[in-house]
């Protein structure tokens, strides 16, 4: 025979009773149904008691609203020859009920025993209604069968007078057998009692363990248990294995998929437990068994979490090699009836944790300071303390103890995302590791777990994309492109969750459509400052993020120190801050380094070359750069190669702004100043100090030409033009080229206008490429030599792009 439990939610609407018919007439052995009260009855009645205890004659309008909902009931799922007989139990019933609530009206008074009474009504009622839709169901009234004992106020199962009194009562099993759940009465004096919430579970289980049942199976609106939250995180799913001892740990720390003590009782009987949905029958569920996992599955089953925490600490040298200090602490809290959840003490003894309800707190801080008023007084123990509102996670997996390395990489996954771990615990068995973390970071916590561990189906990165030019328009466009095949084969989902313009900026927790981010940033997004990105970015407080500049912007560049000090790493295209000042740099490397963050810029210089990343694999192998030869300006490599007797020097500046390889303002190109940036960043990631006034400029272009407005000089360039054409004609009858080359040796920085001859590796850059020779102590004779194109927009996207992915490396 089977035991099938029916929640609230499977037998408090119409469908949900008719999918409980279908399937429980679907068995084909002996089966005893469990039904809780109709979905929400049970805080029905405590309201209404409530209502009535206070004189509040409101108290009758809801009465009436959950009699004529029962009612409602039976008219839709009765058959009509059973109708009246049903109206007649449950009015009866609700007779009984009602002339209680006058009475408790009345007296304006209810005790313990009055509410345990009251709320033994809803399953009373709603088994009735389930045993008449049920062909040939027999009702059994629980009460008589599941007794309690009083301990600490609470109601505890005396298993020896349950266990035979249900083996008497179902001594001869019908094919249907249907009682409510929850309810009991007490063993010594006959009152009406229960188990608590999540009782009818633990009924169930108690009569599938008291006759022996090949199955329990817990109905109910889930498909079983998720691999975490699927509230909070969006990805989860069904695990379709569980140990028993898996199970437990999850409905200890929060999963509520069925009720913790249910386990107990068929864990010791070795009777299986399935999860099934009574909307999703054909799902498969989760099965639950003694079975051990399977050494090549996951280290970890899921996550469950607690937001209802509060952390009592006893600190102080008078606890250190004191026997009985731990009997103490339980023992006066169980006096009190204080459930602990979570205990963490440091191996000197000197400090110990543990987790209680919320609601506790004050009790139990008050209760130990009691109990240790004499060791408080002597100095001995410093002032007993709580935390409180914080939330407690737990990792839950049997084969964490064949893994090494998993509270390593829980903590340094937590780190990394700059959340703070307050108290951690774990067992001998490793099967449990639970830490305690203040609750706004419980969202961000379960999403990053979930995703390192590999409970997701993609690692996911949440992207900050900041300018949508060119750069940033190619980088989305890019980005759109490449995901199907990242998740396919990679794994790797590419979540942008914020975008901001020049005028707008737009966040969306569960991601940007990117088909049509423009329309949605226009339609939806609000006024962009620097000071507003940062806000919001910080507010979400997402898990694995990463914020991209593709700016040029210095305010955009000031919130990076910021964003890693949040633990959110950056992705930047623009030049400013790693060629800012030097003790600026330095500052953003070691606060990457600090925090577990990146801090990338590969393409600020050679856009998608890769010159930055190359030089840091040279570097951390232990070589030493000692030279440095570059063309590192796209756009003065193509004026320099457009230059010609057809093509003056300002119209060859003019077509490389059209063409978008300078900048808007081509000035900044042709006064050596990007040049001049990148030097500076080139040189610091080879280990020297240099700031850019240390850069020795030797331009092409007087300066005059830079002073006054932009059309200012679009007027005045051209009178460089004939000049420009003599010189070019003398170069070129020496079968010679112009190259603007940045020079650093030893840590001295140059950047000029260099002649180059056909025996020149920088002779033949064509376009707007750019090259670089690096000489190092290992490549003397020959420089590597690094060459590509340096300058546009896709490709300065591709290098963005491949820092995203990087980042997604590291874990």
């Amino acid at each position: 025979m089977k035991v099938l439990k029916f929640g609230g939610t499977s037998v408090g609407s119409v469908n949900g009773i008719l999918s409980v018919k279908k399937i429980v007439e679907a068995q084909n052995e002996p089966v005893i149904v469990v039904v809780s009260a109709l979905s929400g009855v049970t805080d029905e009645l405590y309201k209404v008691a409530n209502l009535a205890c206070e004189g509040d004659l409101s108290y009758l309008t809801f009465y009436e609203l959950m009699v004529t909902r029962h009612l409602e009931m039976i008219e839709s799922v009765i058959a009509t020859d059973k109708k009246n007989e049903v109206i007649s139990k449950v009015e009866s019933q609700f007779t009984d009920l009602s002339n209680i609530f006058k009475g408790v009206y009345l007296i304006k008074d209810i005790s313990t025993k009055i509410i345990d009474t009251i709320v033994s009504y809803g399953e009373t009622i709603s088994s009735i209604i389930v045993t008449a839709a049920i062909t040939n169901a027999v009702h059994y009234d629980a009460r008589t069968f599941i007794k309690t004992e009083n301990q600490f106020d609470k109601h505890i199962v005396d298993f020896e007078k349950s266990n035979d009194l249900i083996r008497l009562k179902f001594n001869i099993l019908p094919q249907i057998s249907v009682c409510g759940g929850f309810i009991s009465t007490d063993t010594n004096t006959n009152f009406i009692t229960n188990l608590g919430r999540g009782g009818s579970d633990y009924t169930a289980a108690i009569i599938a363990a008291a006759l022996h049942a090949s199955m329990l199976e817990i109905w109910s609106d889930v498909d079983g248990f998720m691999t975490a939250d699927p509230r909070i995180i969006n990805n989860a799913y069904v695990i379709e294995k569980l140990s028993f001892i898996e199970a437990m740990e999850l409905c200890n720390f929060g999963a509520k998929v069925i009720y913790p003590p249910t386990i107990f009782p068929v864990f010791h009987k070795n009777i299986p437990v399935k999860i099934k949905n009574t909307f999703n029958p054909e799902a498969e569920g989760t099965f639950i068994s003694r079975e051990k996992t399977d050494q090549a599955a996951k280290a970890i089953k899921g996550i469950s979490s607690i937001n209802d925490t509060s952390l009592i600490t006893l600190q102080g040298l008078g606890m250190v090699g004191v026997i009985g200090v731990n009997n103490r602490i339980f023992g006066v809290l169980a006096k009190n009836g204080i459930s602990v959840f979570l205990v963490s003490q440091a191996s000197s003894e000197s400090t110990t944790s543990i987790g209680v309800k919320n609601a506790d707190s004050v009790l139990a801080v008050n209760a130990l300071r009691k109990e240790f008023s004499y060791e408080i007084a002597q100095g001995e123990i410093n002032d007993i303390f709580s935390e409180d509102d914080l939330a407690t996670v737990a990792i839950v997996g049997d084969n964490m103890k064949r893994t090494p390395g998993i509270a390593g990489k829980l903590f340094g996954t937590l780190g990394r995302n700059g959340i703070n771990v307050v108290a951690c615990a774990q067992g001998a068995s490793e099967t449990n590791i639970s830490f305690v973390t203040d609750k706004k970071s419980l969202r961000k916590a379960l999403n990053v777990i979930h995703d390192s561990f590999f409970l997701s189906e993609y690692q996911v990165l949440n992207l900050f994309v900041v300018g949508i030019g060119t750069v940033g328009g190619s980088l989305l466009d890019q980005i759109k492109k490449q995901q199907p095949k990242l998740m396919a084969q990679n794994g790797l989902k590419l979540n942008v969750v914020g975008i901001a313009s020049e005028f707008k900026m737009l966040f969306e927790r569960d991601g940007i459509n990117l088909e049509n981010y423009s329309l949605e940033l226009d339609s939806k997004g609000i006024t962009v400052s620097p000071e507003y990105i940062c806000n919001e970015i910080l507010t979400m407080n997402i898990f694995n993020s990463v914020f991209v500049d593709c700016t040029a912007s210095p305010q955009i560049a000031d919130l990076y120190q910021t964003m890693m000090e949040n633990n959110i790493s950056v992705v930047t295209a623009n030049k400013i801050a790693a060629s800012s000042e030097y003790d600026n740099y330095i500052n953003l490397k070691e606060t990457a380094r600090r925090k577990g963050v990146k801090f990338l810029f590969e393409t600020n210089v050679g856009a998608g070359l890769p010159i930055i990343n190359t030089m840091n694999s040279l570097v951390n192998s232990g070589d030493h750069i000692q030279k440095m030869e570059a063309v590192l300006s796209g756009t003065l490599n193509f004026i320099f190669n457009t230059i010609s007797a057809e093509i003056p020097l300002s119209k060859a500046i003019l077509m490389a702004k059209e063409a978008k390889f300078a900048e808007p303002d081509p000035r900044i190109d042709l006064s050596g100043k990007d040049v001049i940036r990148k030097l500076v960043i080139l040189a610091r990631e080879a280990g020297y100090k240099v700031e850019q006034d240390d850069v020795v400029k030797n331009l092409f272009i007087p300066d005059k030409y830079f002073i006054g407005s932009l059309d200012d000089f679009w007027k005045t360039v051209p009178e460089l033009d004939a000049e420009f054409e003599h010189k070019r004609l003398a170069l070129a009858a020496q079968g010679k080229r112009w190259r603007f080359v940045a020079t650093m040796e030893n840590g001295n920085c140059n950047v000029g206008l260099h002649e180059v001859d056909t025996l020149h590796p920088f002779y033949d850059l064509q376009g707007s490429n750019n090259i670089i020779l690096i000489t190092t102590e290992r490549y003397n004779e020959y420089p590597m030599m690094i060459k590509g194109y340096g300058a546009g927009a896709s490709v300065t996207a591709a290098g963005v792009f491949s820092d995203i992915i990087s980042i997604a490396n590291i874990r």
